[in-house]
């Protein structure tokens, strides 16, 4: 398929579902679905993904999208995601990723081998991601193999942090809410501090957002924030105004409610 000029393919992979789209810059509709599968997801993030690269395979016919750009969301669980105090003077590459090496390994007890780790490897914003290599070999292989020009693969966190971080406010937090998890960027002097992946219970109010953001902060020695901005669907209460505290969203994309979760994921940040 010819490729129009600012066109492009966005593919959110989720545990258990794919969902592909057609993304453009300059002319509407900035979003097409062209297709979504559900695989068999691993029992683990140490398996092969074998059954992924066998449905990205399916959901992209051969030829038809030769010389397209793709970008890739994951789903956060899909990813580890840590901050990563750094040693006192620390600033040579070495130093960082034998700091975030060792992070890593308390937080998860993972062997670092079977994982990828990115970053923007600088010691004053020292925040981490890491991909099975296993996910990676597969996604890499099926682009290969269909001839598309990999431009990322991201989780969703990292993909929402880079989009908004400048957007936020003095003092703020930032959250994403996916599904029934809350991902905070904990931030302090406008730097962040930590990131925490938290569940939300069914029916949580403004009262639980609240407490639950005063104890991340007595956690991580930090003020509590009286500013959370926010991506995703919060449940209207969260939104309520308050005196103390509120929540702030950021601009929903129109459409983007009725997705599917790996519909979000792919859609995610937007089109750029």
């Amino acid at each position: 398929m010819r490729r129009a000029y600012g066109l492009g393919l966005r593919l959110g992979v989720a545990a258990g579902k794919v969902s592909l789209w057609r993304s453009s810059r300059w002319r509407a509709p900035a979003w097409t679905l062209l297709g979504e599968a559900a695989y068999v997801p691993d029992d683990s993030l140490h398996g092969d993904f074998a059954a992924l690269g066998q449905t990205l395979a399916q959901l992209l016919p051969e030829g038809q999208y030769a010389g397209w750009p793709l970008s890739v969301v994951l789903d956060d669980g899909l990813a580890r995601l840590w901050h990563v105090d750094m040693p006192q003077g620390a600033a040579r590459l070495a130093d960082i990723e034998a700091a975030a090496a060792l992070r890593f390994q308390s937080l998860y007890g993972d062997p670092p081998g079977v994982w990828h780790s990115s970053s923007a490897w600088d010691a004053r914003a020292p925040f981490f991601c890491a991909v099975p290599r296993a996910l990676l070999a597969q996604l890499t292989r099926v682009a290969v193999a269909r001839k598309l020009a990999l431009i990322f693969i991201t989780p969703q966190f990292a993909r929402h942090w880079n989009r908004w971080h400048g957007a936020l406010k003095p003092g703020a937090w930032f959250g994403q809410l996916q599904e029934n998890t809350l991902t905070l960027g904990v931030r302090h002097d406008g730097r962040l501090r930590a990131v925490r992946a938290l569940p939300v219970p069914a029916g949580a109010g403004h009262g639980w957002l609240e407490q639950t953001l005063m104890r991340e902060a007595l956690l991580q020695g930090v003020p509590a924030p009286a500013l959370l901005q926010l991506c995703g669907a919060p449940p209207a209460l969260w939104l309520a105004p308050a005196q103390a505290f509120h929540c702030q969203l950021f601009a929903t994309p129109d459409g983007e409610g009725a997705c599917s979760p790996a519909g979000r994921l792919a859609r995610s940040g937007g089109v750029a």
